[in-house]
């Protein structure tokens, strides 16, 4: 590693040291920054690491709710605000318990390239809180009902609202995040600060909400491996994929795969993974996203009920099947290990394409990288979400609508920028085909070169 840079990384070590998915990410971009930070001696002269690794702001806040026994809960709450150099912060909202700090400054790190590379004027954020909305506080093997889930997010909003705005910060949504919660939330929003705006992303259409923006991460991931692909002259038609998740993203990405020929092996949950070793189809996955999106249950449900699928308690979709030609990890950070990459490339893969944000842990990586497949980190290849929401805040600011095919056109040239501009930074520097380098420059470039720009900030 570059000196400077490791000097950095030692720093963030020292003063984040019960940080470690943050450790991960800083580590993951810093280690690959050595021939831009030689060629550019001016961003260690600006600080410009230190300063990209430190949030701008960090907002903690407790939400008080009252559930449906009358019994008041108090969750935490979090807004990171990491980088604005290049515009607003943007960024999802997570509910879950596994929501800390340190996994939020993750994101929220990861969330500044991957803004960057959108090409769209976004800096990066991410926020969220330990609260679980798929487990009842008072009911054991209930959700939380749709009620308890509006009061939590009211004063979650309540406090949140005063630190965000259409040109401060614009959240979204992200894991367990979804329609219903953007719609309780942005109603909040609404009543407090006594205006329309669009303040929130991934509204539902009659609010002010984008065509394709449910869509956007799966089909995104799609369409940055068929750009992978067409550098080889290849196509997705006929290959074999498994995918991880079961949400939306994994959903779309299941999807845009079918209809492009693709054959889908698997989907997994908190459950377990399901394998359909003839592929799954068109009508099954619609009953997945049925039952994940409307009865909002678990794949182990949907086995008991399909024939043409194997369940594996507690399982990851990772290896299950006997030949697999491309992967899609979608669920959450770190879930395809060494071990999991062993198998893939020795049942054949050919091409991982992150649709979740650092699913891959370091070792994984590096044997991707070492096999010299087709590897693209999540931060280039989920961006389409997030350049959806950028396309859903320029609709809200000039009062407009666009079409599905507008969007869908939009966010395929966005997939591709971002892919070429990935290829040629790796080139440039050195590293040619590298996409974990290549994304990692061209985000870094953008945002450190704004930062020079405006001083000492």
């Amino acid at each position: 590693m570059d000196k400077y840079a490791q000097k950095v990384l030692d720093e963030v070590k020292a003063k984040n040291a019960n940080e470690p998915e943050f450790i991960q990410a800083v580590d993951e971009v810093l280690s690959t920054l050595g021939p831009v930070l030689k060629a550019n001696p001016q961003y260690e002269k600006n600080a410009i690491l230190e300063r990209m690794v430190e949030p701008e702001r960090v907002i903690i806040f407790r939400v008080p709710w009252v559930d449906d026994k009358g019994i008041v809960r108090v969750n935490r709450g979090y807004r990171i605000q990491m980088n604005s150099a290049i515009g607003p912060y943007k960024g999802g909202l997570r509910f879950d318990p596994t929501v800390n700090l340190g996994v939020l400054k993750f994101l929220a790190f990861e969330q500044v390239f991957k803004n960057s590379l959108t090409t769209l004027p976004m800096g990066g954020g991410k926020g969220g809180s330990d609260f679980n909305p798929k487990v009842s506080p008072h009911t054991p093997g209930k959700r939380c009902s749709d009620a308890e889930v509006m009061r939590f997010c009211q004063s979650f909003m309540t406090e949140l609202y005063r630190h965000i705005g259409p040109d401060t910060d614009v959240p979204a949504g992200d894991m367990n995040v979804g329609g219903r919660e953007i719609g309780y939330l942005f109603g909040q929003y609404k009543r407090l600060a006594n205006e329309w705006t669009g303040v929130l992303t991934g509204k539902g259409l009659s609010y002010g909400g984008s065509l394709v923006r449910p869509e956007a991460t799966g089909y995104g991931d799609v369409y940055f491996a068929q750009n992978m692909l067409a550098k080889r002259g290849e196509t997705l038609e006929g290959m074999k994929c498994a995918i991880s998740g079961s949400g939306n993203v994994a959903s779309f990405a299941a999807e845009k795969l079918m209809q492009l020929g693709a054959k889908v092996l698997t989907l997994s949950d908190r459950s377990g993974a399901i394998l359909a070793p003839e592929g799954i189809t068109p009508k099954m996955l619609a009953d997945i996203m049925e039952l994940k999106n409307v009865r909002r249950g678990e794949l182990a449900e949907f086995a008991k009920k399909t024939k043409a699928v194997k369940f594996f308690a507690k399982a990851n979709s990772w290896r299950l099947a006997d030949k697999i030609d491309a992967a899609f990890p979608c669920a959450r950070q770190n879930e395809l290990d060494g071990k999991d990459a062993e198998y893939l490339l020795k049942h054949g893969c050919r091409l991982v394409a992150e649709g979740a944000n650092m699913p891959s842990t370091p070792d994984a990586i590096a044997a991707f990288v070492k096999a010299k497949i087709m590897y693209s980190p999540g931060k280039a290849s989920n961006a389409g979400g997030v350049a959806t929401s950028g396309l859903e805040m320029s609709q809200n600011s000039g009062r407009l609508s666009w079409s599905r095919e507008e969007v869908d056109s939009k966010l395929k040239g966005i997939m591709q920028s971002i892919h070429d501009n990935a290829w040629e930074a790796a080139a440039k520097y050195g590293a040619k085909g590298n996409y974990v380098a290549g994304a990692n420059i061209a985000g870094f470039v953008k945002v450190a070169d704004a930062m020079v720009a405006q001083g000492v900030c």
